[in-house]
């Protein structure tokens, strides 16, 4: 592998970008502005396609407002295995809007009750499919 191939680090770096970016509700346009980049060129750094270099990527935590250490979250278990990390999970659009909208209602039962809802849906689709889970950013 060549020393500026993108890494599975790469694309976690980028992952979390994107949900920066998302969470501040900018668009790649409006980042790539900021950073005097193409929005194409925000969506490869996103997509993990390209690499993000250090002097940019403090650029890109100053543009989004967040610790440059936010940026680098769950990329800290080395190159061949990256630390999973929570925001895997909400990295897609939809899990990001679901997260998004629960975080908005402040009724703790239900609250309670669309958690129950999700994963009684969750065991029931599972059971459906013999187990096995389908990917988060259907």
């Amino acid at each position: 592998m060549s020393p500026r191939t993108p890494t599975a680090v790469d694309a976690i770096v980028g992952r979390n970008v994107r949900l920066h970016r998302m969470a501040k509700g900018l668009t790649q346009t409006v980042l790539g502005d900021r950073l005097g980049l193409s929005f194409q060129q925000v969506q490869k750094y996103e997509n993990g396609v390209n690499r993000i270099g250090s002097g940019r990527l403090v650029r890109i935590a100053r543009a989004l407002d967040v610790p440059l250490a936010a940026l680098l979250d769950g990329a800290d278990g080395g190159e061949r295995s990256p630390a999973p990390s929570a925001l895997h999970l909400i990295a897609a659009r939809r899990p990001f809007r679901l997260a998004r909208a629960f975080a908005a209602i402040d009724e703790p039962g239900l609250r309670r009750s669309l958690v129950a809802l999700v994963e009684l849906t969750a065991r029931v689709c599972a059971g459906r499919r013999g187990g096995r889970a389908r990917g988060l950013g259907e």
